[in-house]
């Protein structure tokens, strides 16, 4: 079966740039911290300095792209983050992060009101302290809403940043989805419910009959510490490499590579079983979105993300943001 080729832009629209790799939670739905492999987590979790950071946003900064400053790390524990953030602002860059929020302070949240930081969603995941030990691996609730609400007094009636909360369904958490929703979407701008990733693909979803090729392979950079691109953001161990942005002549480089070019032919030609990666895999149907606006709420439905926009809130929801209201890292 062969599909419509999309177009693969000269330099990716979405980046996801792994800072730090550290975590202070061990979140048991976490790919990552969440693993009991001990000596493959060794090797994942590394921090980039400025130096190499910026080599990339210079190559990049022409594209005018979307950077999430972290993939499987807590953003708020990356060294100089400030400081990498107004890197990428000044290249005219978006910037939208994933946070547990447990370590925001005043002086960071003024600093990212200060940068214009685009979007910042907390995840939160429970409305009850016990729910959240249980998919968290901490109780600490109140001090998460603290935070959010400390965010949202600081931002004040300025546009930016964008601020949300997310909620990713699980077993032990699924019976507080309706009341998560309706307490949150009267104090942020988002709330974004999301299904988990696990055992190679999303739980509990019901993606299209047809398959398409995943708009990842033509949109979405995932780059690790060291510089290693992999083929998507679920994997993170980083075991199915597609190059090196600093060994394999830069980030255009490796996005126009052999491997990458391969990967999308066999995606275009309805060859999955040649990408073990994403051979059972259903997440490329989460860039499926059908919108509709119900009580004052904009709705974005894939079937894997559910967004609630308020419509009174929009103004920081710009056109980067929009396209690529995925954020698929969690942290």
């Amino acid at each position: 079966m062969t599909h419509q080729k999309p177009k693969v832009p000269d330099l990716p629209e979405r980046y996801l740039l792994d800072l730090k790799t550290t975590c202070n939670l061990k979140c048991p739905m976490c790919l990552l911290h969440g693993s009991d492999e001990e000596e493959k987590k060794k090797i994942a979790i590394g921090k980039m300095d400025i130096d190499s950071a910026k080599k990339i946003l210079d190559e990049i900064m022409s594209a005018k792209p979307l950077i999430q400053p972290s993939m499987w790390g807590e953003p708020l524990l990356a060294d100089n983050l400030v400081e990498h953030i107004a890197n990428m602002k000044e290249r005219g860059i978006s910037v939208c992060f994933n946070t547990n929020g447990l370590t925001l302070t005043e002086k960071l949240a003024r600093s990212f009101v200060n940068l214009k930081l685009d979007s910042i969603f907390f995840s939160v995941d429970a409305t009850t302290p016990e729910t959240l030990k249980k998919v968290r691996g901490v109780d600490k609730l109140e001090k998460i809403s603290r935070n959010v609400e400390l965010m949202m007094k600081i931002r004040g009636e300025a546009t930016f940043p964008r601020i949300g909360v997310s909620f990713t369904v699980q077993k032990e958490n699924e019976h507080e989805t309706d009341e998560f929703i309706s307490h949150w979407i009267k104090i942020v701008d988002v709330v974004r419910v999301g299904a988990v990733f696990a055992d190679g693909k999303l739980t509990g979803i019901n993606p299209p009959k047809k398959r398409t090729p995943c708009h990842a392979l033509y949109q979405t950079m995932p780059i690790h510490f060291n510089g290693d691109v992999s083929i998507c953001c679920f994997d993170s161990f980083g075991e199915q490499v597609m190059g090196n942005v600093f060994k394999d002549g830069g980030v255009k480089a490796v996005w126009k590579g052999k491997k990458f070019e391969e990967t999308r032919h066999y995606h275009e030609t309805g060859q999955w079983d040649k990408v073990p990666f994403c051979k059972d895999c259903n997440a490329w149907s989460g860039y499926i979105y059908e919108d509709e606006v119900k009580d004052e709420i904009l709705i974005r439905r894939s079937p894997q993300f559910i967004y609630y926009n308020r419509i009174d809130r929009l103004k920081s929801w710009h056109e980067n943001i929009r396209g690529h209201q995925r954020p698929n890292i969690r942290s």
